[in-house]
Order: C-alpha cells, then structure tokens, then sequence
C-alpha cells in the first residue's frame, strides 16, 4: 500500500515497512506514534484522495533514529569593507519507519 502524507509541513511519499527521513520529532526513540494527515492513499487497483486529507485514515509509525545532517556553511562577504562572516547549521532530522497504514474502509 503506498501513501502520500504531511508532517511538520512537508509532504512525503512511502510505502509499509520503508524507512523516511523528516525533519525532527519530539519523540523518544522506538516510540510508535500515528500521522493523520494522509492526503492519498493507493491500494492495488484503488486510489483515494482527500479533500485535503483522507477521513479515517492514518500512519502508525515508530521512531527509529534522530541526527543531524551534513554541515551547510554560510559565508556572508562585502566588497572594500573588509566584511567577512562564516558561519555552520546542521539540521536535526528523525528517520521514522512505517510500520502500518489504516484505510478507511
């Protein structure tokens, strides 16, 4: 079953049992929690949309690990002024595994 669903914002394509990098969840690691927000949802030869999401359906997912990714580097420079700023940000993501999908029906 391959689902289509939004958390924190973004929207993120899977399918059960796959493991999908998010951006980070207050969440304990190993903890099981459920996602609402399925906005479309394909069994074999049916498809439902939402409008926007899906009624009754749902994700039971679990957390599996948390991280941060690679360093991104910002360097700020200003020509005859001898400006020059660098600065590192690594973001924190959650990599969740989805363990079940619940239809509607």
């Amino acid at each position: 079953m391959h689902v289509v669903f939004q958390l924190s914002g973004f929207q993120f394509s899977a399918s059960e049992g796959e493991v999908v990098r998010v951006p980070h969840q207050n969440v304990a690691v190993g903890q099981k929690f459920d996602i609402d927000q399925v906005l479309l949802l394909k069994d074999n030869d049916t498809t439902a949309v939402g409008t926007p999401t899906v009624a009754g359906a749902k994700i039971e997912a679990e957390l599996v690990a948390n991280g941060k990714g690679e360093k991104v580097i910002i360097y700020k420079y200003k020509k005859r002024t001898k400006f020059r700023r660098t600065r590192g940000h690594r973001q924190e993501y959650s990599d969740i595994r989805i363990r079940k999908v619940v239809s509607p029906s």
